[in-house]
């Protein structure tokens, strides 16, 4: 594996990634398509042998520690540290044949006033794995690509083989043109990519981010994804292939916990040239509202209506859940606990709605989660405020 010009070459020849972050479901996952997975941090790297098995290289990711979280990389000693931890990860994985390239650390100059510090420590990070290493690239990811900080990176870390950048919504398909305008030749990667970050979504009047259905979130990767193809990029990763909690527990989450995939992986694997399993297709939400306002007084009877159907004809069946308004609110992707649930509160959930009754004043989400029997599902929620 190597770099030349734009592009990554695989055996001699220019590799275009597709893929995902995340470990599990990979069968799936390459059925649709995919040829790569992205991992984080040192603990996922025994993903690589269940890679190797079903055919997809691995961005092998090494977390590098944040300064936000109160390191600097002005210490020697964390610094030391670091690298020795780096050293011996490289040396442990590198012979493994999963291996695609280093991704070296995740957004780490994210929420910094002065971020001088971290470009250095990037550059010592990718310096010591091209010394250890010469078969593989080095990768460095940044949150988006403002406040110049490719530039930054490009001047700092000429050790950085490969630009990884994360990006959502509407930013992503100006994203290439704003790399290259900072001076970045090398190869692109779109190393986190979803339909609409909660940072871009609408709110309601009392502050709640207004998710996308599942059918939405996969109408807009289809709009968003052909113009990112080469010669724009080398490749994408979508963001997560499988489930956490972020402001909600499905708005990144391309998978359910009990493994259903959604609409979304059919616009991979359109895109990528794949089919889901069997070739099935996820249910489609019609219409899935309150029928009144999404307030009302404590103690009324409060109505959610839904319409749905399966491509495929299949049974479908519906499972309510009704979450407090998530109050754990955190940055740069950082673990957020899921808020306390209220299964009392639900009268008579079925395909054709829910009644919601019996909760304190406060905020809330309504979630659907609707599974067709034959590993797919559709999701959606919508926020409420009790007064």
């Amino acid at each position: 594996m190597t770099v030349r010009g734009h592009d990554i070459m695989v055996d001699g020849k220019p590799f275009t990634v597709r893929g995902a972050a995340g470990t599990v479901r990979l069968d799936v996952l390459a059925g649709l398509g995919a040829n790569t997975i992205r991992t984080y941090g040192a603990e996922e790297a025994a993903v690589l042998d269940e890679a190797q098995k079903h055919g997809l290289k691995v961005i092998l990711g090494f977390w590098l520690e944040h300064p936000r979280r109160g390191v600097s990389y002005r210490d020697p000693a964390f610094v030391r540290r670091q690298l020795d931890q780096l050293k011996a990860f490289v040396e442990r994985y590198r012979d493994h044949p999963a291996l695609l390239m280093w991704g070296l650390g995740n957004e780490v100059e994210s929420e910094l006033a002065d971020d001088s510090q971290v470009w250095p420590g990037i550059e010592e990070a990718a310096k010591l794995v091209k010394q250890l290493d010469r078969k593989h690239p080095t990768l460095a990811v940044l949150a988006e690509a403002g406040n110049n900080k490719v530039a930054k990176l490009k001047a700092a870390a000429p050790s950085v083989d490969v630009l990884g950048v994360n990006s959502y919504g509407d930013s992503l398909p100006s994203l290439p043109g704003r790399v290259r305008q900072q001076g970045w030749t090398g190869p692109l990667l779109i190393t986190e990519l979803g339909p609409m970050g909660q940072w871009q979504a609408a709110k309601t009047p009392w502050g709640a981010f207004i998710e996308p259905t599942s059918g939405e979130k996969a109408a807009l990767l289809r709009r968003y994804l052909p113009p990112l193809a080469p010669p724009a990029t080398s490749g994408h990763l979508v963001f997560l292939w499988g489930n956490k909690q972020e402001v909600t527990p499905t708005w990144h989450s391309l998978l359910l916990p009990s493994g259903e995939w959604t609409e979304t992986a059919e616009a991979l694997a359109a895109q990528w040239h794949g089919r889901t399993p069997s070739g099935n297709h996820a249910p489609r939400i019609r219409e899935f509202s309150f029928t009144h306002a999404a307030n009302w007084p404590a103690g009324a009877i409060g109505r959610a209506v839904l319409k749905a159907e399966d491509p495929d004809h299949d049974k479908l069946q519906a499972t309510w859940t009704i979450l407090a308004e998530s109050t754990d609110l955190r940055v740069a992707g950082d673990l957020e606990k899921v808020p306390p649930s209220f299964p009392q509160a639900l009268l008579g959930g079925g395909l054709d709605g829910v009644n919601i009754q019996g909760l304190k004043p406060g905020r809330y989400r309504l979630f659907l989660v609707l599974r067709d029997g034959r590993g797919a599902a559709a999701t959606a929620n919508l926020p409420f405020l009790l007064e």
